[in-house]
């Protein structure tokens, strides 16, 4: 008796199956997901957030952001690896060798990809030289 209980339920969730359809898995838009929070926090754990900006690129730049569109060419151009933003210092600015840190984070989705990037700077000055003429973190 139960094997024939069991027949018939799933015969019949079978059947409801094709009655209903099956509902395909399409994405709501063209674009792959690109929109991440930037928060600049006072100290290393990055627990007592100074400032912050959203930002979506796709498929246009906006958000909160001062300058969305810059800021989503330089994230492009990192091609997701956001220690790329790190490379270029600029040499020429001296700043003070005092220890004040300054943590920078980005969370979000960057091109269909999770992203979760946190780094500390020995002080604001240092910070600033770093992402000298950078967008991203330019709120």
């Amino acid at each position: 008796m139960r094997h024939r209980i069991a027949v018939v339920s799933s015969a019949a969730l079978l059947a409801l199956a094709g009655t209903v359809g099956l509902a395909e898995a399409q994405p709501a838009s063209l674009y792959a997901p690109s929109a991440v929070v930037l928060t600049v926090a006072q100290g290393e754990d990055a627990a007592t957030v100074v400032r912050a900006s959203t930002l979506s690129c796709a498929p246009t730049a906006q958000g909160t952001h001062p300058d969305p569109k810059a800021a989503c060419t330089a994230l492009a151009a990192t091609a997701g690896t956001l220690d790329t933003l790190l490379d270029a210092p600029d040499s020429n600015r001296a700043c003070p060798m005092h220890y004040d840190p300054v943590t920078v984070t980005a969370d979000g989705v960057w091109q269909g990809n999770r992203i979760s990037w946190k780094h500390t700077f020995s002080n604001t000055c240092t910070m600033a030289a770093t992402f000298n003429g950078n967008a991203v973190f330019a709120f």
